[in-house]
């Protein structure tokens, strides 16, 4: 069924046009763009992302995709056998944040730092190695079982073949991890805030409430680094966007050693195998882990390419990188 029947029906909004925003299919009406979202089975997540979304747009952030109620006054709309929320952003709101990303994600960060309330379904603070722990047993088990019981295609004798380089270096990111969870040297800076599920793109201009998290602030530089060196995006811009995020939040070492175990974990790996359980792609797999050994090069001078001095702040390094 049409959305914009939906949008019609049950939110009293008659459409004039589409439009595509970073990827999303909106609906035109005059200035404003509505998006439907799917909202089956996530009701809980969604309400505390919409929670953070007016908390940011109540402190001053318009280029939020923010949800709309129905006209029956409800957050869900049931039409054609789906559960629906519908989000809205108007022009002006698109045209106000004229800023660089590090701006951009300095500012939300700062906004989110003072949100009072720590969700329950959304946020991941303190808990990264628990979650990384996670998803390397349900992703060791889920493979071997796939391999024992469907038998080993081409694509998954691939991916058995480097399974045992996924298991090392996670465990080394998450020993990196437990070890930097001491690090005494913190700041006001590293208290949680309105985060994002994954920041991979360095042109990111929309705040989409169902991307919103509730995190330590270094997993969205983390994030836009670990794109930036899979893109090959250079050093000057990485540290153009460090240095334009530190004029709003400075990071402490304590930051510093979130962000490259979080780089070191190979979250854009496993983000590849969950997305290719349903389709295989060989030959992506192939470009992927040749741009592992760009990765692991770069990663290995990290902290010289930012301007930390691991010697003179006492940082561990890993040897073998």
């Amino acid at each position: 069924m049409p959305m914009s029947e939906m949008l019609r029906s049950q939110y009293a909004i008659q459409i004039e046009g589409k439009q595509f925003i970073e990827e999303r299919e909106g609906y035109q009406k005059e200035r404003y763009h509505y998006f439907t979202i799917p909202a089956t089975n996530k009701e809980m997540i969604l309400m505390e992302q919409a929670t953070l979304a007016y908390f940011l747009r109540e402190n001053g952030l318009y280029n939020v995709a923010y949800p709309i109620r129905n006209i029956n006054g409800d957050w869900f709309t049931n039409y054609g056998n789906e559960l629906w929320m519908v989000l809205v952003l108007d022009d002006e709101s698109q045209r106000s944040r004229q800023e660089s990303p590090g701006k951009m994600l300095g500012d939300i960060h700062r906004i989110g730092s003072s949100f009072q309330y720590e969700p329950k379904a959304i946020s991941s603070y303190g808990l990264w190695r628990k979650l990384w722990e996670e998803k390397l047993t349900f992703f060791e088990e889920e493979l071997t079982r796939q391999a024992k019981e469907e038998g080993a295609s081409n694509y998954l004798s691939e991916v058995m073949d480097i399974l045992p380089y996924i298991v090392g270096i996670s465990e080394n990111a998450i020993q990196y991890l437990r070890e930097s969870e001491k690090e005494q040297r913190i700041l006001q800076t590293d208290q949680s805030t309105v985060a994002f599920a994954r920041w991979n793109t360095s042109e990111k201009k929309i705040v989409w409430t169902d991307e919103l998290v509730y995190d330590h602030p270094t997993r969205d530089i983390a994030e836009y680094i670990r794109y930036a060196f899979l893109q090959n995006k250079s050093e000057a811009e990485i540290n153009q966007f460090l240095n334009d995020y530190q004029n709003y939040q400075p990071l402490s070492v304590f930051a510093w050693r979130l962000i490259f175990a979080r780089l070191f974990y190979p979250i854009h790996l496993y983000d590849f195998l969950e997305g290719a359980f349903q389709y295989p792609n060989s030959q992506a797999l192939e470009q992927l882990l040749k741009h592992q050994e760009v990765y692991e090069r770069r990663l290995a001078r990290f902290y010289e390419t930012v301007g930390v001095d691991v010697s003179d702040w006492q940082i561990p390094m890993i040897s073998w990188l």
